[in-house]
């Protein structure tokens, strides 16, 4: 488990990296944000009684309050509550047949 939150880390510093150095120019719809496309892929594509894609979230909602000029702390919730509600949505809602 340390394992994978030592990578989440890299992953999620040269994401934000990233975003706030070359993809700053480049705007697409006036909002690029690859940490939370990161964090929303991460969190449904893992099993949902597997809890590292909130380890995630929490992770990537640091680094985008680091590099931002908002408000600290403020993107830490609104991950952890994006990786929260899709957990609780796939496991009330969504059946995935075992092979």
């Amino acid at each position: 488990m340390l394992r994978k939150i030592f990578i989440y880390t890299l992953f999620f510093y040269f994401l934000a990296l990233l975003q706030t150095t070359v993809l700053a120019s480049f705007e697409l719809f006036g909002i690029i944000n690859l940490i939370l496309i990161a964090v929303v892929l991460i969190n449904l594509f893992e099993r949902s009684k597997n809890y590292s894609g909130v380890y995630a979230a929490f992770i990537g909602g640091f680094f985008l309050d680091i590099f931002s000029s908002g408000m600290i702390g403020f993107d830490v919730l609104i991950l952890l509550g994006t990786a929260i509600l899709i957990k609780i949505i796939l496991r009330k809602y969504v059946w995935v047949p075992l092979r």
